[in-house]
């Protein structure tokens, strides 16, 4: 059973909704076409944002491509990664374009509410990249993990130096953070019974 978290209702729209783009196969296969061959790291950091969401009531969005080629329903490919299986609390949104609002639903959902997201997946210089830039065109708060995603190499740019420059362009239109600076600054959404109390000693 999920725990609801009393904090959460005092400012409903400060509380963040952590967006998962594409936690799918197709990226962590080798000798597949958009397999990230260092998606490790960023994975583990994908892991610690969803435990830290789930441990503290965000609600968390899964956001997946379904329809373009290599993400064929019914595929192995277009399965999520091990370990990423939406929950029956988590909203789960399907869509064929990079940006996560190529989905009507999500962009329903998201803009109807204005949450604060938090976003984190792959790739970076694709999803990621193109859901910042629709979401602040649209007045959303968005924030991107920077070291729980990955990009892929272009035109014999490295991979990482890819990377880099998408984060550095990304802070035109989001906040730009590592996993473990979110998890600090979203601390005061922890469940109260994760929150330590003070001893008091006995006469």
């Amino acid at each position: 059973m999920r725990q609801t978290n009393p904090i959460l209702y005092r400012r409903p729209r400060s509380v963040p909704v952590l967006v998962l783009v594409d936690m799918q196969q197709e990226y962590e296969i080798a000798g597949r076409p958009l397999a990230l061959p260092r998606i490790g790291p960023a994975l583990e950091n994908c892991r610690r944002a969803l435990g830290h969401a789930r441990d503290s009531g965000i609600q968390v969005a899964y956001v997946r491509w379904i329809g373009a080629p290599l993400f064929q329903a019914g595929t192995r490919f277009a399965r999520w990664i091990e370990g990423f299986e939406p929950l029956g609390c988590d909203m789960i949104f399907d869509r064929d374009r990079p940006s996560c609002y190529a989905s009507p639903a999500f962009a329903d959902v998201m803009e109807r509410g204005s949450p604060p997201l938090v976003v984190a997946g792959f790739a970076g210089e694709a999803a990621c990249l193109a859901t910042a830039i629709d979401g602040y065109h649209r007045g959303q708060d968005v924030t991107f993990l920077c070291d729980a995603s990955a990009s892929h190499a272009l035109d014999g740019i490295a991979a990482e130096d890819i990377h880099r420059s998408v984060s550095a362009v990304l802070r035109a239109f989001a906040d730009v953070t590592d996993t473990q600076a979110w998890i600090d600054a979203s601390a005061p959404f922890r469940t109260t019974a994760s929150i330590s109390r003070p001893t008091h000693a006995h006469d």
